[in-house]
């Protein structure tokens, strides 16, 4: 939720953004027009309800016949009071609808455009060549050495569904403790987050839980499967005020469930888009100063793992008609995949400024010019993908070898007892 009183200052702000993102600007003039009618709605109820609370005053002063002709005037005082109660309390809906229909503010820089409109930061690493054989794709070589089964998964779950065993069950979960021991050591306080969340949750952290088909709902029980470990994670201090005189850090472990419906057709073939996955997610409340230094923080620390397994990749920044609800500035980490001849996401990181705090009314105190408690304000919140199992096919890809098994990354050979190479079987 963005802040209504710097929109109504700066609406030309908040108009650019709508336009970078390829959204509605005249929503911006809504707000403002409901914003002014609220304070219209709530400034005739206020002083209907000084007169009523006048006239009684002047009703038990009163008697006889006046006193009669008072409470008459009474009743249709009351009426009008109540009236312009619900008048307030209707003008208030209208605009928080409003309000929270409106993306957050797009940051400084962020390319102006759709999906394709990203800028390229930097590219790490060259994508390998293959000059002594054809390479073959994850799901091929996961099948090869007993890794992946996507066969059982359809007959289980049905499409994009899938059984990792084996060393791909090996794989993920060293993948998953590398990540949190990364995010330990940089301070990081582990979490294991709940997979369900109430729909207030979900709404604040920016889905829109009405209309957005990628959710999976429990309609009996009004509860939502997260696609992320963000969204627990944001609920988390919702309704407190915290200290972030230091940022704090959380990384979530847990299981994330997507219904890709959007995807008709697209990445049939493996583990690339599925409707269930694991990821370690760091999540970071910090204040509104120091949320853009936390944030490159946060991509140094993705791009610190994927140096560990040994990948070459990209950040792009993405652009503002990509960015989604909640963020104002995003930037991806993309590995080569040999055999899509393309760079494919792996992580991504957001900063999500107040939008989410507001939402969630998460506060810090600030202090007073004379050293004493101060007001309160929102925080800002930023997220980040520090591993999840879509890694396991570039990792597969990247380090196969001719006859189908796949050298495993040097880091990762402690958390799997020692193990240098899955063999084909």
């Amino acid at each position: 939720m963005i802040d209504v009183r710097d929109l109504c200052e700066n609406p030309e702000n908040y108009r650019a953004s709508q336009r970078a993102r390829g959204a509605d600007a005249s929503l911006v003039d809504s707000i403002i027009a409901a914003d002014a009618a609220r304070k219209s709605a709530i400034s005739s109820f206020e002083a209907l309800r000084a007169e009523q609370k006048a006239f009684g005053k002047k009703v038990a002063a009163a008697k006889g016949e006046e006193k009669q002709a008072l409470l008459a005037e009474v009743k249709e005082l009351a009426a009008a009071v109540k009236a312009a109660s619900t008048a307030s309390d209707e003008a208030a809906g209208i605009q928080d609808a409003l309000v929270r229909a409106l993306p957050n503010l797009v940051s400084k820089g962020v390319p102006v455009g759709g999906e394709e409109d990203f800028v390229v930061v930097k590219t790490v690493g060259t994508p390998r060549e293959f000059p002594d054989f054809t390479p073959r794709d994850h799901l091929e070589i996961g099948e090869l050495i007993g890794a992946i089964d996507m066969e059982r998964g359809a007959k289980v779950s049905g499409s994009r569904f899938y059984f990792l065993k084996g060393v791909g069950a090996r794989l993920e979960m060293a993948l998953l403790q590398m990540a949190m021991d990364q995010a330990i050591e940089a301070g990081f306080i582990p979490m294991i987050t709940p997979t369900l969340v109430r729909p207030e949750t979900m709404a604040g952290t920016g889905f829109d839980v009405a209309h957005d088909a990628e959710i999976y709902r429990l309609a009996e029980d009004d509860l939502y499967l997260v696609g992320t470990s963000e969204v627990a994670l944001a609920g988390y201090h919702a309704d407190e005020i915290i200290n972030v005189g230091e940022p704090v850090r959380y990384a979530g472990w847990s299981s994330c469930y997507r219904r890709e419906a959007g995807a008709s057709g697209k990445d049939t073939r493996g583990i690339i888009r599925v409707h269930q996955f694991n990821k370690v997610e760091m999540f970071v409340y910090t204040t509104v100063e120091k949320a853009a230094e936390e944030h490159a923080r946060l991509l140094a620390w993705e791009e610190e793992m994927l140096a560990k397994v040994e990948l070459p990749y990209r950040v792009i920044d993405t652009a503002a008609g990509d960015l989604g609800m909640s963020a104002a500035r995003k930037f991806d980490c993309e590995a080569w995949v040999p055999t899509q001849d393309a760079y494919r996401e792996l992580t991504s990181t957001s900063n999500c400024t107040t939008f989410q705090a507001r939402r969630l009314n998460i506060r810090e105190r600030q202090q007073a010019d004379d050293g004493g408690k101060g007001t309160t304000r929102a925080v800002a919140t930023l997220n980040g993908t520090l591993a999840t199992t879509r890694w396991i096919v570039a990792i597969l890809e990247q380090h196969q070898n001719a006859d189908g098994s796949v050298t495993v990354p040097a880091a990762l050979r402690k958390y799997l007892g020692g193990m240098e190479v899955f063999p084909v079987l």
